[in-house]
């Protein structure tokens, strides 16, 4: 799902956040947090296979991303926590004309050290894209979760994705 790659810029935003910040002076031992609040235009064509009588469909989907993205810094670690929910999102079926809405959460949490040690990655999506009458709705659910010990090896990856129609 598209929203995948803008998790992705944000961890991009964070980590670049993360640079500038280890180039400061050592601050007293207390915690460094950082907090965004965006709202951006989006734009996509998802396909909705169970749409268009079983034949499926694109789906134009657009509305107002809500973006959150919480940055704290302890010592030396670093948690990254992202937030994605569309707003007043809605879609048109580029073959039937059907109206859909589109609601959804994906929400990522990175932990990342600033110099060495163990780092944790959680990604959650949950996004769904609802049509008018029955068996026309898709439903997406990824989790994804990577564990890196301080050696940098990846020692745990575990990623359960389900699409579904209804």
């Amino acid at each position: 799902m598209q929203m995948v790659s803008l998790t992705r810029k944000a961890l991009g935003f964070g980590l670049a956040v993360l640079f500038a910040l280890s180039l400061m002076p050592a601050a007293s031992a207390g915690a460094l947090a950082i907090t965004t609040n965006d709202f951006v235009p989006f734009a996509l064509v998802n396909l909705v296979p169970c749409a268009n009588g079983g034949a499926g469909e694109l789906v134009l989907i657009s509305g107002t991303l809500h973006i959150e993205q919480h940055i704290t810094i302890n010592d030396n670690r670093a948690t990254i926590k992202s937030h994605f929910q569309p707003q007043g999102a809605g879609g048109v079926g580029l073959t039937t004309g059907d109206v859909y809405n589109a609601t959804g959460v994906t929400q990522e949490v990175d932990t990342v050290p600033l110099t060495n040690g163990a780092a944790e990655f959680t990604f959650t999506n949950n996004f769904r894209i609802i049509g008018q009458g029955p068996g026309n709705n898709l439903l997406v659910h990824q989790t994804i979760h990577t564990t890196i010990n301080a050696n940098g090896d990846v020692t745990s990856v575990v990623s359960n994705t389900s699409a579904e129609c209804q």
